[in-house]
């Protein structure tokens, strides 16, 4: 029996207050449970230097941290792992340069999708968007809950939660029982960061997950 996990996905362009290293620090003193970095405009060299800060941050608090898209930075960051896109390198060749104790995840938003990745040996998947979401373009609807509570029950790894998701929402996610639940501008996106996420983190801990 475990808790739903606190997913946050650090956006510096969802802050205009914070950086990302601010926004990393808060969400882990708020309770965070696992900490991406997506920093797609940043450049390679200011990205590394920003992976590496996140990473002696998590590290203190053996928070596991994950960096988006580049597996170049995750390794040279000494990160936990990296998240990978459609477009990004395939997970077979990440499991190459990362090795086998990395954590490695991708993104699915159908059901035969979350399948393949399985198939390929990613450790999790994000799944989404489930509801609508502003943190990034879509070129698809929502996949709303039910398709949630399906991949859920359909695959062996972990399943995070992805889209749209903040306070108002989350019992709903909820009830499709997510290994984890990731937010991006919920956090990032408040005024307090910190107290957003202790509040989110406080909702997971009263939810248990089979």
């Amino acid at each position: 029996m475990n808790k739903c996990k606190l997913y946050v996905i650090i956006d510096s362009e969802s802050s205009q207050t914070y950086s990302a290293v601010e926004l990393a620090e808060m969400a882990v003193k708020g309770g965070a449970d696992l900490i991406q970095l997506r920093a797609k405009k940043m450049k390679t060299d200011e990205l590394l230097e920003t992976a590496v800060k996140i990473n002696e941050i998590c590290q203190k608090e053996k928070v596991p941290f994950i960096v988006n898209d580049r597996t170049d930075i995750a390794l040279l960051s000494h990160a936990s792992g990296v998240h990978l896109g459609n477009e990004d390198l395939p997970i077979l060749e990440a499991r190459k340069i990362l090795g086998k104790e990395k954590i490695i995840g991708g993104t699915a938003n159908i059901l035969e999708k979350a399948f393949e990745l399985e198939r390929q040996g990613a450790d999790y998947i994000g799944f989404g968007h489930i509801f609508p979401t502003q943190s990034k373009i879509k070129n698809t609807p929502p996949v709303g809950i039910e398709k949630l509570k399906e991949v859920v029950k359909a695959v062996k790894i972990p399943v995070a939660a992805i889209g749209g998701i903040e306070e108002s929402n989350l019992d709903q996610v909820l009830e499709a029982f997510p290994y984890a639940v990731a937010v991006i501008r919920a956090v990032c996106g408040s005024e307090n960061p910190e107290k957003v996420a202790r509040t989110l983190k406080a909702i997971l801990t009263k939810n248990i997950i089979n």
